[in-house]
């Protein structure tokens, strides 16, 4: 259940979110479980409990239901706290961890839940904001998780928010793309697609690109919300998109990854990915690293944007969390429950890491 992906942080500690519903933090230099705390509603008295070591149950006592997780966790520095590490949960809760012990800090709601949360949560500044399916876009106090706006769209948040020149861009199961005051949440404009919006928007260079399950690729002009290209694909754009230069790469459900030139739309190059393209891709090595769901680990090389995609190493099926990356590295939380590594210099697998820890 869920597809979390890896956040790692510049002492190379990743944090993930497993199948029976906990944060992990990995200390990717030995490959070791650090710490593992399970997502759960706040026990009365209070939320505050011992994180739980290694493979042994949580310190707070009690078994709790797995909670899916479909969102890459976010990091954080806040002051005199230091790094915090979040996560949502699909029981439609939010949650703050200490960095260096899952020491949980917050959750937000404090008391009840909101509806599940599939959207990644995202930090600009002191603030956290995330999607919802309640059609909900939140903004909470990333110290203290007290809220300090939500905007009502139509329908389901399933993407995750873009934080760029001071607003919030997000899409809907309402089929718009909504541009926010990242301070107040005040809408500055939307843009109606054909179709729900599942992906993460891009933001560069004054232009926000989306992809819709109406199979096109947009550009919109982030200033007023008009439209400034747009692309047909042969399938739902669902991976979020990466810019490299004058050049942003769609990888796309029809085994497709569009190389389109950023100003025009006008194709560069369409790479055959070998299978649909879920999860979303990594820069490394002069590479754009995407993963298909049939065993495919792809690398596209950005130097010239027009040659032939490269295997790189073979991988778990189904793969569609997104991907992470560090050094040579490129990290997978596979369908599995198995933390995988990669080579892409080399295409050497490791030993994969288990999530599989007892509730």
């Amino acid at each position: 259940m869920g597809w979390s992906g890896i956040a790692i942080n510049d002492n190379g500690i990743a944090f993930t979110g497993t199948k029976e519903g906990r944060m992990a933090s990995i200390d990717l230099s030995n490959n070791s479980i650090r710490f593992t705390e399970a997502l759960r509603s706040a026990p009365t008295g209070g939320f505050g409990c011992a994180p739980s070591t290694g493979s042994s149950g949580s310190a707070c006592g009690g078994s709790a239901p797995a909670v899916a997780i479909y969102g890459t966790p976010a990091l954080a520095n806040i002051p005199v706290l230091g790094e915090l590490a979040y996560i949502a949960g699909y029981n439609g809760k939010v949650f703050a961890y200490d960095a260096a012990t899952l020491q949980p800090r917050w959750p937000y709601p404090v008391e009840g839940n909101i509806s599940p949360i599939v959207s990644q949560t995202v930090v600009s500044g002191n603030t956290l904001y995330f999607g919802g399916t309640d059609h909900n876009v939140y903004a909470l106090d990333t110290a203290t998780g007290a809220l300090k706006w939500r905007f009502a769209t139509q329908d389901e948040v399933w993407s995750s928010p873009a934080v760029a020149d001071n607003m919030v861009f997000i899409g809907s199961f309402d089929r718009n793309v909504y541009a926010l005051d990242a301070n107040n949440g005040t809408k500055i404009w939307e843009f109606t697609t054909g179709a729900n919006i599942v992906s993460t928007p891009v933001f560069h260079d004054g232009i926000v690109y989306s992809g819709s399950l109406d199979r096109n690729f947009y550009a919109i002009n982030a200033a007023d919300g008009r439209e400034v290209w747009r692309f047909q694909g042969g399938n739902w754009f669902w991976a979020k998109p990466i810019v490299i230069g004058n050049t942003i790469y769609a990888p796309c459900l029809d085994n497709r990854v569009y190389a389109l030139d950023t100003k025009t739309g006008n194709l560069i190059a369409s790479h055959d990915a070998g299978g649909q393209v879920a999860s979303d891709p990594v820069v490394l090595n002069n590479m754009i690293i995407v993963a298909t769901k049939n065993e495919r680990l792809v690398g596209l090389d950005i130097t010239n944007p027009a040659s032939s995609p490269r295997l790189l190493a073979n991988i778990p099926n189904e793969v569609t969390a997104p991907l992470a990356a560090r050094g040579n590295n490129v990290y997978i939380n596979g369908p599995d429950n198995n933390l995988y590594a990669y080579d892409v210099v080399t295409g050497a697998r490791f030993t994969p890491i288990s999530l599989n820890f007892q509730q």
